[in-house]
């Protein structure tokens, strides 16, 4: 009964309040990463966007202001994610706060000594468990580089990560999908994209990927809508198990094909190239 009525819902929803055609054409537009969906992926993104800005607020701190282009932009990203999982996914918090810049929430942390630490520390989004989403407006604007850093997106991860009630580096999977899989993919992974990242070597991924197993979960999941092509080389079982996880596939989208998995077993060095 309650998913009729929400389907329910929802229909009067697309058909009240759909996003005007120029300014979607003119948002998703900009999105170099989107150039490659087609048009019924398109259609179903477009949709879930639609839904997605009425159910959840976006709402504007710090001075900001937010516009109807900047609400169309968070939309399509966020639920970029969840083009074929749904907007379900996003239940159970209805907030999304936007700052004109980096913002200095206060943080309590814990030392390696086990001292603890109190201070602010800038940030460019955040993802609170069971709460909002906090996003840097001039960051989100530098999604459309296309260069593997998407806040939105990060910080969606991150939401999805959490719905088994921690951000762990591991979202709640699929049926059919393996747990042990996932581990053996993401752990190896993470081992050696951490060690490259202490040898101060450049790699195209994020090296703030190597701060935890759920930043990395959420890095890789910018790198693989952004340059899945990077990610299918450098860790192709990881691509594996985010195409199953989303649900989607970018690289073949980009009609690229896909590394052979084995190819991530035989300790070969990731697609980096020194620093400096």
């Amino acid at each position: 009964m309650f998913a009729r009525i929400r389907q329910w819902q929802r229909s009067r929803v697309l058909a009240r309040h759909a996003i005007d055609d120029a300014l979607w054409q003119d948002t998703f537009g900009q999105f170099a990463f989107l150039a490659s969906l087609g048009d019924p992926a398109t259609r179903r993104l477009r949709e879930l966007a639609t839904l997605f800005l009425a159910e959840k607020a976006i709402s504007a701190a710090g001075g900001h202001e937010v516009t109807a282009p900047m609400r169309v932009s968070i939309a399509i990203q966020a639920c970029l994610l969840v083009l074929e999982l749904g907007l379900d996914y996003y239940d159970g918090w209805s907030e999304i706060i936007v700052y004109p810049d980096t913002f200095l929430p206060e943080h309590t942390w814990t030392d390696e000594a086990g001292v603890v630490h109190q201070g602010r520390v800038a940030r460019a989004g955040e993802a609170w468990l069971r709460g909002p989403v906090v996003l840097s407006w001039a960051d989100v604007a530098r999604a459309s580089d296309a260069d593997g850093a998407n806040v939105v997106i990060h910080e969606f991860a991150h939401k999805l990560d959490m719905l088994d009630g921690a951000a762990n580096g591991c979202p709640p999977l699929h049926r059919g999908m393996r747990r042990e899989a996932w581990a053996a993919a993401f752990s190896d992974a993470f081992e050696r994209f951490s060690l490259q990242v202490r040898r101060h070597r450049y790699t195209e991924i994020d090296p703030y990927a190597a701060e935890s197993p759920a930043e990395f979960f959420a890095v890789l999941s910018e790198a693989f809508f952004e340059i899945p092509h990077i990610v299918a080389l450098d860790y192709p079982a990881v691509y594996e198990q985010l195409r199953q996880f989303y649900r989607q596939d970018p690289l073949a989208r980009l009609g690229f094909p896909m590394p052979p998995v084995a190819d991530e077993a035989s300790g070969r060095e990731p697609h980096l190239t020194l620093a400096g």
